[in-house]
């Protein structure tokens, strides 16, 4: 531990600590621009210049490292005026009307602007033209509007592992794009939205859906169904000044009736369903390669994360047969939506518009897939992330903090807390142990064991192994079987894991969320999202499960009803087709 003084204020940190980090342990604001937790620090932006005694300029805190007795003034006229100019001529170079910006009121430049007393600027300088990428159907880049503080380039880099994004030329020139001017949907991009959710400003966002949503709201002729993720309760609310962490699961449904969606479902309906017809095809796989011998491939995979999926396609092509085939829940829920329950409430399928409510990005990508049209349409239409929503209930004026409380509509929007926990890192992998111990023990999980410690937190790659007693009849090849499984989050925690499997060390099941911390942590989540926000949602979704009485996806007596009305049981001829999917490779 070292000790130094900020402002006069004693604080003591960790060697290696940087200004920045004792300055937010001693409770003391820095404002910083390029600046992303859990990557390399770069110093790029300048805006977190401080005084340190005995240095013969302004140091940038970020990367500056932190020193026995140093003496550090944050808020000195020469500090003060010197981010202010930074600010300025950021200022001077960006391309935007604030007023129409999707970011207004969301802008950290705006915000810095308005903390520094800006008021005009005092040179008109030139600006670079403004290019406007729409490639994708998940992100919108607005190379008018970016600062070029890299940011996404970090995050794209250093926590996902996929390198779309790179600063090139120099100077003015400079831009930040990727390679040769390319649009994204021409380069490896897996459009989870990382990018868009540490963007300081408007440079990437998210393409919006809202206005299709309100148009089929509007249509007399559309019956309009709306999912909600299970991660969207947990952070709807800090669009409303709420804290992270703050549930408002009866207040977003009844938003929702508000907003005028017929009927209000539930995505852990799906999560519920995901739990047997994944669990069911690991079991199949096992039963193969310990019973009959067969050549199988282990471990499997999870598969309800689009930008995993597409991560997987682009990078190891070679290990598509290790994903499950099983649809990601908000996949599964639409084809359900257009068919099972479609029929039993004698609705036209054509009629039916499915909305989702997402943390995730990807997600607008992954319901444009040509194969999720198993229902005979676009299984999902439009979908929205948890910041539209939050947009599109002020635009209907609601008041969101004075909604009483409601309940979603039955058969789809029950749920048990397994399904809740989907939204949380380890949290399918949870889920998936709860039933497969009772399935295949016929005891019941003693509630101490709900939760996996070791599965739990924000540790990058996670392990754990259980072993099997006492099995049924029909599940004899388990007995004594050590079940190996592990769980990573972020796509460059996700390849140290796949790269382990690889030089040998066994697993059975793998699960890999595409973002850090999980859904709660989503490219389409309430910004900006830091560690410290990522566990106080954790600890709400956590808190929700705990909370019902169904904690167990195999008792959701909806999807029992499902599977006896319509499905008839897990990985059957009917389930197959509706719920389960092939990828490609995109090498």
């Amino acid at each position: 531990m070292i000790n130094l003084t900020i402002n006069n204020v004693p604080v003591q940190v960790k060697e290696g600590s940087t200004i920045l980090q004792a300055a937010q342990k001693a409770g003391i604001k820095i404002p910083t621009l390029c600046h992303v937790e859990n990557t390399i620090p770069k110093g790029a932006c300048r805006v977190c210049m401080v005084q340190v005694e005995g240095a013969r300029g302004l140091m940038a805190s970020c990367s500056a490292p932190a020193a026995e007795g140093m003496k550090v003034i944050s808020n000195s006229r020469e500090v003060r005026e010197a981010r202010k100019f930074v600010v300025e001529m950021l200022i001077s170079e960006h391309c935007g009307d604030c007023k129409t910006c999707v970011r207004n009121n969301d802008c950290e430049l705006q915000q810095l602007a308005f903390e520094m007393g800006i008021e005009s600027i005092a040179w008109e300088g030139e600006t670079l033209k403004s290019v406007i990428d729409t490639s994708t159907h998940a992100l919108v880049r607005d190379s008018g509007k970016c600062i070029k503080c890299r940011r996404c380039v970090d995050v794209c880099s250093e926590i996902q592992g996929v390198g779309s994004l790179f600063a090139q030329g120099r100077g003015f020139e400079s831009k930040i794009g990727p390679a040769f001017d390319s649009n994204l949907a021409d380069v490896v991009c897996v459009q989870c939205g990382q990018c868009s959710a540490v963007c300081p400003v408007g440079a990437i966002t998210e393409k919006e859906h809202i206005h299709y949503v309100w148009d089929a709201l509007d249509d007399p002729k559309k019956f309009v169904v709306v999912q909600t993720a299970p991660a969207i309760r947990a952070a709807l609310g800090e669009c409303f000044g709420y804290e992270p962490g703050t549930l408002v699961t009866g207040k977003m449904t009844t938003a929702l009736r508000h907003l005028g969606f017929d009927k209000i479902f539930d995505t852990n309906f799906a999560a519920d369903l995901t739990i047997m017809e994944e669990g069911t095809e690991l079991l199949m796989r096992l039963k193969k390669a310990l019973v009959d011998k067969e050549q199988v491939a282990l471990p499997q995979y999870s598969s309800c994360s689009p930008g995993w999926i597409k991560y997987v396609e682009y990078f190891y092509p070679d290990m598509l047969d290790n994903i499950s085939t099983c649809k990601s829940p908000q996949q599964m829920f639409g084809v359900l939506a257009k068919t099972y329950y479609a029929d039993k409430v004698g609705i036209d399928p054509k009629d039916v518009v499915v909305v989702s409510i997402m943390p995730c990005t990807a997600k607008k990508f992954e319901c444009a897939r040509p194969e999720m049209t198993d229902s005979g349409f676009q299984d999902v239409d439009f979908v929205l992330t948890t910041r539209e929503l939050g947009r599109m209930i002020q635009q209907a004026g609601i008041d969101f903090k004075n909604l009483p409380d409601s309940e979603m509509d039955a058969p789809m929007g029950i749920s048990s807390g397994a399904a809740d926990i989907f939204a949380n890192t380890g949290g399918v992998m949870e889920a998936a142990v709860r039933t497969a111990y009772e399935l295949v023990t016929g005891r019941e999980l003693p509630t101490e064991m709900l939760h996996i410690e070791p599965l739990m937190g924000l540790e990058g790659v996670k392990k754990a192994s259980l072993r099997i007693e006492g099995t049924l009849p029909g599940w004899e090849f388990l007995e004594g079987v050590e079940l190996k499984v592990g769980v990573a989050h972020g796509l460059s925690n996700a390849k140290k894991i796949i790269e382990a499997s690889r030089a040998g060390e066994e697993f059975h099941f793998i699960e890999v969320m595409t973002c850090p911390g999980g859904c709660i942590g989503g490219g389409g989540q309430p910004r900006y999202t830091t560690d410290e926000v990522r566990k106080a949602r954790i600890a709400a979704i956590y808190k929700e499960d705990e909370g019902k009485e169904l904690r167990k996806s195999h008792m959701n007596p909806e999807i029992e009803q499902l599977y006896k009305e319509f499905l008839e049981k897990p990985i059957s001829h009917l389930s197959h087709k509706l719920l389960h999917t092939e990828y490609v490779s995109r090498n």
